[in-house]
């Protein structure tokens, strides 16, 4: 009998595998032939610790020192630029996210490619890294195996059974029996609690599209921030000696292996060029990967009202990769009765009881 039996090995997943291995026996499931095939695998991948709701804040903040010391960041920096009739939207994403302003002029040294004839308003923050997703995934997976954790690949889940000891879990080639499930499913998360005939929490999976462009003529682009416009409607990040630019957008999707869609691109670049004294040609490969929301747009950690044997790890929109550490260290904390690593009133943000 495995204590926790986890669905999904995307970076919420094999984080939780790695906590929770140090309590009892882990077992993980992923249906792909790799962990983080999905939406982790498909990240921007940036550390900016002052992004997402107060709870997700709080988590970020919790998770620093581990980023640091599991050597996963790297120097960004985080830059919002605007123009004149962006001012309101504009304000208000550099208050949330605490960015300093800076002149124009510093904004274009920092991003050269700045159209300083369009752009009025900038700001900064030289505390956003990027974030090595591989190296941090594998981090997680070597300490859960080190921990005596087993890693299941291509392990679909195609049916869930209470039994009085817990859980009987199958997929096409077993039969698990576990006292707990932690529900990583991401954008599968609601159809896994459906299986186990546990209350759907109402997830929403949001597609967001990645073209990949050849770097400007003559630049060296390590050194650029990532840069984001006014409601995070297009971003730039530098990527592997290229740039990679998004459109942000969040289109509600089924969960599948998601794609690019090549009209949303297309705005989402012409959005881009309205900021840039460069033009974009062509593309050299484009991707979309699926941001996974509840509700509230907060993440659900902890056990089910109805059912604590069922545990969530769901719901980590574009926050999972910063948030991690802190995640999954909450899962570990809540469920060995050990004080949180974050608030009571960020806990209870958190909770899935809000949605009883």
């Amino acid at each position: 009998m495995i204590d926790f039996l986890i669905i999904g090995g995307g970076i919420a997943g094999v984080s939780a595998a790695a906590r929770l291995s140090a309590l009892d026996s882990v077992t993980l499931l992923e249906r792909e032939d790799g962990l983080a095939y999905h939406a982790s695998g498909r990240s921007a991948a940036l550390f900016e610790q002052n992004y997402g709701k107060p709870s997700t804040v709080a988590l970020n903040t919790a998770s620093r020192d581990f980023h640091f010391e599991a050597n996963v960041l790297s120097d960004r920096g985080l830059m919002l630029v605007g123009r004149r009739e962006q001012a309101e939207e504009f304000n208000r994403n550099r208050h949330d996210m605490q960015l300093e302003p800076i002149t124009v002029e510093q904004a274009q040294a920092k991003w050269p490619i700045l159209d300083e004839s369009r752009i009025t308003m900038a700001a900064f923050d030289p505390h956003a890294w990027d974030i090595d997703t591989d190296r941090l995934v594998q981090t997680f997976a070597r300490m859960a195996r080190e921990n005596g954790s087993h890693i299941k690949t291509k392990s679909q889940v195609t049916a869930i059974r209470r039994i009085p000891q817990g859980w009987e879990v199958k997929t096409k080639a077993d039969i698990y029996l576990a006292r707990n499930i932690v529900n990583a499913a991401g954008a599968w998360g609601d159809l896994i609690a459906g299986m186990a005939g546990i209350k759907k929490i109402g997830f929403t999976p949001m597609r967001r599209s990645m073209a990949r462009i050849p770097a400007p003529d003559g630049h060296d682009l390590r050194r650029w921030p990532m840069v984001v416009g006014p409601g995070e409607d297009w971003y730039s990040k530098p990527d592997a000696g290229a740039l990679i630019v998004s459109p942000g957008e969040e289109q509600p999707m089924e969960p599948h292996d998601a794609y690019a869609d090549d009209m949303v691109l297309a705005e989402g670049i012409a959005r881009f060029s309205e900021n840039v004294t460069i033009e974009v040609t062509r593309l050299l490969s484009s991707w979309a990967g699926l941001r996974t929301f509840a509700p509230d747009r907060t993440l659900v950690l902890g056990p089910d009202p109805a059912d604590s044997t069922f545990i969530w790890c769901a719901g980590q929109g574009g926050y999972g990769m910063q948030s991690s550490p802190a995640a999954s260290q909450l899962l570990a904390d809540l469920i060995s009765g050990r004080t949180p690593c974050i608030s009571k009133s960020a806990v209870e943000e958190l909770s899935p009881t809000r949605f009883a």
